[in-house]
Parts: structure tokens; sequence; C-alpha cells
């Protein structure tokens, strides 16, 4: 049997929670409906968007290090289109890799391609009823390519 990960919102207001897993490191989750623009935090949907973001930079970060490639940033930004129909899931998502530093793009298209088949839970997850696409980018420095 495999690992189990423990999670657990609780109500604070309106549709305010804070949530929390076996990292003890709470979030906060909110929600715009009933006209609220004053949020707590990122929508459940936003955070999808953020785990899978979060889970691919983190393997490719990984395995460009382990590559010595000399990587001086990376950013990965994820756009996710929703269907129109309830419950308005994620219909497809594509992510842009910006990675900063004298990479090489074979080294880095390999390490995206890794995260996608081998390394990131989130990616299979959702890529099993999401079309995700992605795309990169070199720049010189993430501050100066904004």
């Amino acid at each position: 049997m495999g690992s189990v990960i423990n999670a657990s919102v609780r109500l604070r207001e309106g549709l305010h929670f804070t949530a929390v897993a076996d990292s003890g490191r709470p979030i906060e989750l909110d929600s715009p409906h009933e006209g609220k623009s004053d949020l707590a935090g990122p929508s459940p949907m936003e955070t999808v968007l953020m785990a899978l973001s979060g889970c691919t930079a983190m393997d490719v970060i990984s395995i460009l290090r382990k590559k010595r490639q000399p990587v001086t940033g990376l950013e990965v930004r994820a756009q996710g289109t929703r269907g129109d129909e309830y419950p308005k899931p994620y219909t497809e998502i594509e992510l842009v890799y910006r990675c900063s530093g004298d990479v090489e793009p074979a080294a880095l298209e390999r390490a995206i391609e890794l995260s996608r088949e081998r390394y990131c839970p989130v990616w299979r997850m959702l890529g099993a009823t999401v079309t995700i696409r992605y795309r990169y980018e070199i720049v010189p420095s993430l501050d100066e390519a904004n």
C-alpha cells in the first residue's frame, strides 16, 4: 500500500476555510462567491494550478541541477481554462516554464518531459482528464524578463 496523506479544512466565515495537511503548514482558501472581493486566500481551483506548477517546477529544477546545468532561476506559470457547465472542471491547462541561466534547451526539454512522464503525480492525475500543454523560454534573468 502506498503512503497516506491527510488533509482537512475548517470553516472560518463565509466561504473562507483554513486548510492543513500532514506538514502542519496551513493555507487559507476562499472563494469570490457572494460578491466578495477581499479574499483570505486562493480558491481551491487556483490551488490546483499552483500544485501542478509547484510539482513540476520542483522536478525540473532538481533534474537540471543533477545535469549540472547552470540554472539561475525558474518560474512556471499556469493558465487553466474551465468548462462552462458545473462543476466547471479544467478542460485545458497551459504551462509556461521561464528558465534563466545558460541552460541547454535540450536539457530543459528533457527535464520537463521527465516531470510529465515519470515524476510529477499532480500532472499524472490531471493529465488523465485535462489537456496539458507546455512551452518554455530561456531568459537572461527572470527579473529582467517580466
